[in-house]
């Protein structure tokens, strides 16, 4: 695994080709990493499904509201929530959405992000500015390539676990 210089800023995310292990940038959007452990902590991550996934693009995720238990699995509604915590104002960067960073997804207000996140396949600079980067994978990017394609996809993968490493 890795080397982790910072347990408490880092996310294990169990996928089903392996793990995938995430640096948060607590420095560059507090907000947005104190949000994801909190969410982490409390399980509501785990079994969550990649709702949209666009290849060469991003793989989105972290709908906790829609998109969590397989009954409540709804592709029509699956993108449409968040959790029950108030939404988060930008923290915006001059960070780049390169390969490998999270992004905060939202809707057309930039101060609506809430549980919802995405990876970047690529380098996807013309986000740059617009959503808050706020993590970047350090393993297991692989695994993330492996996810299944769709907006929604016919069967989604999941988050099976999501973890602050600093917990394991």
């Amino acid at each position: 695994m890795a080397e982790i210089k910072d347990p408490e800023n880092t996310i294990v995310i169990t996928l089903k080709d392996g793990p995938v292990v995430i640096e948060l940038l607590a420095d560059v959007a507090p907000k947005h990493v104190a949000r994801m452990k909190e969410l982490a902590r409390a399980g509501a991550y785990d079994n969550v499904a990649f709702h949209r996934v666009i290849e060469g693009f991003m793989a989105q995720t972290g709908d906790v509201a829609n998109a969590n238990m397989e009954k409540n699995y709804n592709p029509g509604r699956a993108g449409t929530g968040g959790s029950d915590m108030p939404d988060l104002p930008a923290e915006f960067s001059k960070l780049p959405h390169d390969r490998g960073t999270i992004g905060a997804a939202r809707s057309q207000n930039p101060n609506s992000a809430n549980s919802q996140f995405f990876i970047n396949f690529g380098d996807n600079h013309f986000l740059n500015g617009q959503y808050t980067v706020y993590g970047r994978v350090i393993e297991g990017m692989e695994h993330v390539d492996k996810i299944a394609r769709g907006e929604p996809p016919v069967s989604p993968d999941r988050m099976i676990s999501v973890k602050v490493a600093a917990d394991a």
